[in-house]
């Protein structure tokens, strides 16, 4: 009764509404008093408090007349908007935005609206819309960027569905898909490209080239991703290609923007045969780095090469004893120590 009746000053309010004591607000009804309350709300440093009081006041006070007193309250104008963000009333938030003329602001929050949108092609022709908002410049190129891949999976998603349908891919029947690529990553997008369409050439929208040509990706991000892609396909061709590059006299010879001892692991994670995990193991500068890869994934012939070059007789002939007896890597070992 107590906590109903009693004329609780706008302190005192606050101060009960902290140790979690009912408390009845309609009592303030001047905007004075509503102001003067949500003052003494801020200066208590209590969240839950602020965004009762706040609550109150949006119910209780003309928009205009709450977004002009909050303009000069920071505290209590990014705790509303917070919580308009995490109650979904995106109209009012907007109007906040608008009015405090956070054009930016409101054109994000905007664009966040095509996640509520699950027809594909609505949801193309909505970010379409959003390109001539008043973004950043680096805004406004995600968003390009964002409507141009969803354009460009919608083409691919359809002529691969036909594909698969008509059982005409020799991939697609040897590895049916298992998911749509419709609003997936970039990265997502580039693998599955280079899983399935790895061959064909730039012009065509689902080429791994005109993917990273199209949306700047780097050469680290593009090896790696067609690196797990191929290796999972166990196209060991392919992988040699992508390491192997030419100089302008003609000599080839390998190459990783991401370091060999990256493309020796994801080798190993998709089981590639020791024939190859060796052929990378060997080209890792870092000799304590080669060594304990070609130790650990049993790359005998790299482990026994380093030893000789090193001229590290012990450590070779306690090698010797990790391998089969009477193998040819045995023979090998022999054959080294006795020269």
């Amino acid at each position: 009764w107590q906590d109903y009746s009693n004329d609780w000053s706008p302190r005192d309010t606050v101060r009960r509404m902290q140790r979690g004591k009912v408390c009845s607000l309609e009592r303030f009804r001047s905007l004075q008093d509503k102001l003067v309350l949500l003052d003494e709300a801020v200066a208590g440093h209590d969240g839950n408090v602020i965004t009762a009081v706040l609550i109150f006041l949006k119910r209780t006070l003309r928009r205009e007349i709450l977004f002009r007193e909050l303009e000069v309250r920071q505290v209590a104008l990014c705790h509303l908007i917070h919580f308009l963000k995490e109650t979904g009333e995106q109209k009012l938030l907007l109007d906040l935005l608008r009015f405090l003329d956070r054009t930016e602001e409101v054109a994000l929050s905007q664009y966040r609206e095509h996640l509520n949108i699950q027809d594909v092609e609505k949801r193309r022709e909505f970010l379409k819309g959003c390109i001539g908002l008043p973004f950043s410049a680096e805004d406004t190129s995600h968003i390009q960027d964002h409507y141009t891949l969803l354009e460009r999976q919608i083409i691919i998603e359809a002529n691969d569905r036909r594909l698969e349908t008509a059982g005409q891919s020799e991939i697609f029947r040897k590895y049916p898909r298992k998911a749509s690529i419709l609003n997936m990553p970039l990265v997502t997008t580039l693998f599955y490209s280079c899983f399935y369409h790895y061959t064909e050439a730039e012009g065509t929208f689902s080429s791994p080239t005109n993917l990273k040509k199209t949306f700047k990706i780097p050469d680290k991000q593009y090896v790696l991703t067609a690196l797990a892609a191929r290796a999972k396909l166990r196209a060991w061709d392919d992988v040699d290609a992508l390491f192997t590059t030419k100089n302008w006299l003609g000599y080839t010879k390998k190459k990783a923007p991401i370091g060999f001892h990256r493309v020796v692991e994801i080798l190993q994670k998709n089981s590639a045969p020791v024939q190859v995990l060796q052929e990378y193991v060997r080209l890792v500068e870092d000799v304590e780095t080669r060594l304990n890869l070609a130790i650990k994934y049993k790359c005998h012939d790299v482990v026994i090469e380093t030893y000789r070059d090193l001229k590290d007789r012990i450590q070779l002939t306690a090698y010797k004893c990790k391998v089969e007896r009477g193998s040819a890597d045995e023979e090998k070992i022999n054959s080294v120590l006795n020269n």
